[in-house]
């Protein structure tokens, strides 16, 4: 018991630690984002920056346009993390519930594409959507994202929990498969759709590399891309990229504090799974 509470003492203290290290980046970003750029560069500058302006949030609108990147990134991220998660669940309960030929090697093809990395397949996939015409439009950036693999991992092991007997109960009252999984399937998944939505939406948001080759009409590109605007050629506008990224991370956070609850629970699902 004794060694049980020293064991926990040190894994709290070391969360801790790791939580400030974490935490302590964003903290000086957002106070310095009230700063004007000769005290950001200070070396020796404090903390708390003297004087503290709001001419950096004030002015963000007239170096680019954004709320117009804010609202298309919103609407690609939403959009693109939506799909993923019911394709996701439909997919998750074929390769969970359904036996069919063949179930196990598909589901291992699509688990080895997870090993992939993604720099290997960018030029090709690139190639493929210029020569469909899909450049400088959503599609192209929604389109990739529509099958998610470690979606389709997370809702088949959380599927699986779900019992059989209660299916076979359903079709046997008349419901069809659409049915079952509308009706009893989706709700009972709940903490992996949190779960998903919070890292689909993530990823989706902070995506920069594909918006930047696949869209080149300013007024279409995603937020990721546009805070490269405050790069100059002769130095860095720091207070504005700040402003503009504490702005930027604003909806990260309130969809992890939605679905903060049911995030845990469906990771320890997935994880005891």
């Amino acid at each position: 018991m004794k060694s049980r509470k020293i064991g926990g003492i040190i894994l709290t203290i070391l969360l801790f630690i790791a939580a400030i290290i974490t935490i302590v980046p964003f903290v000086w970003m957002f106070i310095s984002s009230f700063a004007p750029n000769s005290e950001i560069v200070k070396v020796t500058g404090g903390l708390f920056p003297k004087p503290s302006t709001i001419d950096n949030y004030v002015s963000i609108q007239e170096k680019f346009n954004f709320l117009r990147l804010f609202a298309n990134s919103l609407i690609v991220a939403v959009l693109k993390t939506g799909i993923a998660i019911y394709t996701s669940a439909v997919l998750g309960y074929v390769f969970s519930k359904m036996r069919f030929r063949g179930r196990n090697l598909l589901f291992g093809i699509v688990m080895s594409t997870m090993m992939i990395p993604w720099a290997v397949t960018i030029i090709p996939q690139y190639e493929m959507f210029t020569n469909w015409g899909l450049q400088d439009t959503y599609t192209s950036l929604v389109l990739p994202g529509m099958i998610s693999a470690f979606g389709i991992f997370l809702f088949r092991q959380s599927i699986s929990g779900i019992s059989d007997e209660l299916i076979e109960a359903a079709k046997l009252d008349g419901a069809s498969e659409t049915r079952i999984f509308h009706s009893i399937i989706l709700p009972m998944s709940h903490n992996t759709i949190a779960a998903l939505a919070i890292f689909t939406f993530l990823w989706n948001w902070e995506d920069y590399l594909w918006p930047f080759l696949m869209i080149t009409d300013e007024k279409k590109q995603l937020l990721a891309v546009g805070l490269k605007a405050f790069n100059g050629q002769y130095g860095t506008d720091y207070g504005g990229l700040f402003a503009a990224t504490s702005l930027a991370i604003v909806p990260v956070i309130i969809v992890y504090m939605i679905f903060q609850k049911q995030f845990i629970a469906g990771i320890a699902t997935g994880s005891g799974k």
